[in-house]
This record gives structure tokens, C-alpha cells and sequence, in this order.
């Protein structure tokens, strides 16, 4: 399919109805503006534990990022696998709001330590997403099912290497290397870069294909869908540098 958020069980909810006919169909300028206004309420709470974290509000900062990073979690799942209706338009910026809150306070303080760490990760994210498009747009990169089935197996085996690493932090233990500054680490967080790019083009090609054929709330569900590649890129990109500047 492309990205798991746009996959087939997400989808199961989702269903055409008779208001294409009337002309309310998604378009693909519909979502470029949704995921506009999805990034501005990112911002927005980003800016402000941003503020928060190097004014020193640090238990303030603490209860805002734990409501950011587990609320942008249950949201997510919400709007994943829940009803594909008019309370997207509700959901998706609340889960945007929620992942400002938390990217603002991890970035300020991975700045601290690091100063202009974030704004290097901002623009590796943002070069890699016009980049992406532009690959898309001009056909350099065809989203084919060979294409699709590589990027999306990548992108689960990654997400196995997550969930293995997080279970043996319980147990004080990590894989040897890939988390670490070493060049392994830096090796393994470049390839995360990499397939975290090529899930746009998975991204743009499943939003064209819905264009006009899906309800116009569905351009929020398509925004909703970008922003999570974005926030996963900029992390991926914020983490390689981290370990790249910690090796100085």
C-alpha cells in the first residue's frame, strides 16, 4: 500500500459516498493545505515548550512532554484505525499539537547541548522532502509495486528494530552498535533517513491516487498521513546529527 498509516487496516473505516457527486471529492490541493495547517499548530505548541525547556520550566516541561508524546500516540491509533469522517477535522490537529509539544521540548534540548543541531535537522527535513516531491513529480522515481513492497518492508524491519531495542532497554541492554555514535550508528541512522525519504514518494502517490475519488475530509486524513513521515524524518535527521557532532 504506502506508509502504514496508509495502509489497508487504517483504511478499513473508510468508505465513498454520494458527496463526490456533489463535488465535495478530496483534492490534492485540498491536502497541501490541510498539511499546511496541521505543520502551523505543530509550530506553535513547538515553539512554546521550545520556550519552555530554555526558560527553565522544567517540571512544567516535563508534564507537557509526556501529554505530547502519549497523547500524540493514542490520537495516532485513533485516527489510524477509527472512523474516517468529519471528526478528522478535529483529531489531526490535535495530534499536531500534541507532536509540537513534544518535538519542541526533545529539540531544545538536544540544542542545548548541541547549538544549531535543530535547525541543520530542519533543513536536512525540509531539502528531503522537496527533493522527494520533485523525484515524484518529474517521474525520476517511479512509484512502482517492486518500489512500494521494498520501501514498506524497509520501513517494517525498522520498526521491528525499534520495538526490539525498546524491549531490552528493560533490560539494560542494546544492539551492539546501531544506536550508538559509531560509524555502524551512523550507517544504520543514515539508511533510517533514507527510507524515511522514500515514504513520501509512497505518501504523494497514494494521496494522487485518491484525489477525486475520496471525500473531502479525507484531506485530512492525507495530511495527517505526511505530517507523521515529516515529524519521523526530522527525528531520523535530528539523530544522525546528534551522533555525528557527538563524535567531535
Amino acid at each position: 500500500m504506502s506508509n502504514p498509516v496508509l495502509g489497508e487496516r487504517s483504511l478499513k473505516n473508510f468508505s465513498f459516498d454520494s458527496d463526490l457527486e456533489n463535488g465535495h471529492a478530496m483534492s490534492i490541493n485540498g491536502t497541501i493545505l490541510k498539511t499546511c495547517f496541521l505543520g502551523l499548530m505543530l509550530a506553535v505548541t513547538f515553539a512554546y515548550t521550545w520556550y519552555l525547556q530554555l526558560a527553565g520550566f522544567g517540571d512544567k516541561v516535563e508534564i507537557l512532554t509526556n501529554v505530547g508524546g502519549f497523547g500524540g500516540f493514542i490520537l495516532a491509533l485513533f485516527i489510524c484505525f477509527g472512523p474516517k469522517n468529519n471528526l478528522l477535522a478535529i483529531t489531526t490537529p490535535l495530534y499536531a499539537l500534541c507532536e509540537g509539544l513534544f518535538l519542541g521540548s526533545f529539540s531544545a534540548l538536544a540544542n542545548k547541548y548541541f547549538p544549531g543541531v535543530v535547525s541543520q535537522a530542519a533543513l536536512g527535513t525540509i531539502i528531503a522532502f522537496f527533493g522527494m516531491f520533485i523525484l515524484y513529480t518529474t517521474k525520476l522515481v517511479k512509484c512502482t509495486d517492486t518500489f512500494r513492497m521494498v520501501v514498506v518492508n524497509s520501513t517494517f524491519a525498522i520498526c521491528g528494530i525499534y520495538i526490539l531495542q525498546f524491549i531490552l532497554g528493560f533490560f539494560h541492554m542494546s544492539i551492539p552498535g546501531l544506536f550508538s555514535n559509531s560509524l555502524v550508528g551512523i550507517g544504520f541512522s543514515i539508511v533510517v533517513v533514507a527510507v524515511a525519504s522514500f515514504n513520501l514518494i509512497l505518501d504523494f502517490d497514494f494521496i494522487e491516487q485518491f484525489s477525486g475519488r475520496a471525500n473531502s475530509y479525507f484531506e485530512w486524513y492525507g495530511g495527517f498521513a505526511l505530517l507523521v513521515t515529516i515529524v519521523w524524518l526530522y527525528i531520523e535527521m535530528l539523530n544522525l546529527l546528534l551522533k555525528i557532532q557527538s563524535r567531535n
